[in-house]
């Protein structure tokens, strides 16, 4: 696998560090504190910040809704959920954000999204709604920003499963590599278009800057 998202409480495998069957490589899930970091974010982008919308596939782990849930409750933000199952609810759930009044939107990690994540890209700039993710490639898309694991790196990592597992080793006594380096890049020119002003702040923290 070479975005697996968690493995172990989907029954896959035994551990991250003794998988003990027949699966084994790279997986995608990050600490719960990553998504903590998305509140901050948005709120240093927007000072006077104050509600949140987040869209999020219910399938996916819930400790990372609570870690965007405890960072929102640390800095005043109110903070809704709109539970997105298929392609067909995303414009239906940044309906129902919006309407609660939204001023920003929180989109979590799911195979699903990242599917279509040209469609969610689109909808955030319809809406307005100035939106951070974990995929560096929706901020190419005119996202305004993105904080995760570099995704391109993890194919290149599985590969080295790949070429181990075709010289003979087992995949049981291979242990599953987790994503220990984060990047966060911002697109000016969606910042621009949203009417904002990026805070030196944010300008040294970002790895990169789309102009």
């Amino acid at each position: 696998m070479a975005l697996g998202i968690d493995p172990v409480g989907q029954g896959f495998i035994s551990s991250i560090q003794r998988p003990g069957a027949n699966i084994t490589g790279v997986t995608w899930d990050v600490d719960p504190a990553v998504f903590g970091k998305y509140p901050e974010l948005l709120k240093d982008m927007l000072p006077k910040l104050s509600r949140v919308g987040a869209i999020r596939d219910p399938r996916e782990p819930y400790v990372y809704r609570k870690a965007v849930e405890d960072a929102a409750s640390r800095l005043g933000l109110m903070i809704r959920h709109a539970a997105v199952r298929s392609p067909g609810e995303l414009e239906e759930a940044f309906v129902s954000i919006t309407g609660w009044g939204a001023q920003a939107v929180i989109v979590y990690g799911s195979s699903m999204f990242r599917l279509h994540l040209s469609q969610i890209v689109t909808l955030a700039a319809k809406h307005r709604l100035p939106d951070i993710s974990v995929w560096r490639e929706a901020v190419a898309m005119n996202s305004l920003m993105s904080y995760g694991t570099n995704v391109a790196d993890l194919y290149r990592r599985a590969a080295i499963y790949v070429d181990k597992i075709l010289k003979g080793v087992k995949p049981a006594d291979l242990p599953v590599e987790q994503p220990t380096k984060f990047e966060f890049v911002i697109n000016a020119t969606t910042a621009k278009a949203l009417g904002l002003t990026i805070p030196p702040s944010l300008l040294l923290r970002a790895d990169q800057v789309i102009e």
